[in-house]
Order: C-alpha cells, then sequence, then structure tokens
C-alpha cells in the first residue's frame, strides 16, 4: 500500500465528534472516514439491487436450522 502524505483542514468541532465516535487519534479518524467514503459507492450498487434480485430460499428450512 503507497501512503501519501497530506495536509488538510477540517472544522475542529468536527474532529473532535469523529474522533469521540471513533475512539481513535486523527490519522486513524481521517482514514476511518476516508474509507467509508470509499466503501459507499459499493452500497449504493448493492442498495440499487434491492428488489431486483431473485433467490430461491426456503424459509422454513432456515427457521428449523435455528432452533
Amino acid at each position: 500500500m503507497a501512503l501519501q502524505k497530506v495536509t488538510v483542514h477540517v472544522d475542529e468541532a468536527l474532529l473532535r465528534k469523529a474522533q469521540a465516535r471513533t475512539g481513535a487519534g486523527v490519522t486513524a479518524t481521517i482514514r476511518h472516514g476516508l474509507e467509508l467514503v470509499a466503501a459507499s459507492g459499493a452500497y449504493e450498487r448493492l442498495r440499487a439491487l434491492r428488489g431486483k434480485v431473485k433467490l430461491a430460499i426456503d424459509l422454513e428450512a432456515l427457521r428449523a436450522d435455528r432452533r
């Protein structure tokens, strides 16, 4: 994985809220946010498939397997 060092200007309150949520430092928090943005495209493509994929699932067999 190639790394690139960057300087960013972010709202201090926003960064503190994000850090409180992640429990991580500045670098890890920014990296996590970037990963979420990058993954959002995949989530959008999955949501576009909602209701369009036909699955052959036997619900009774699945429920019996849980017992």
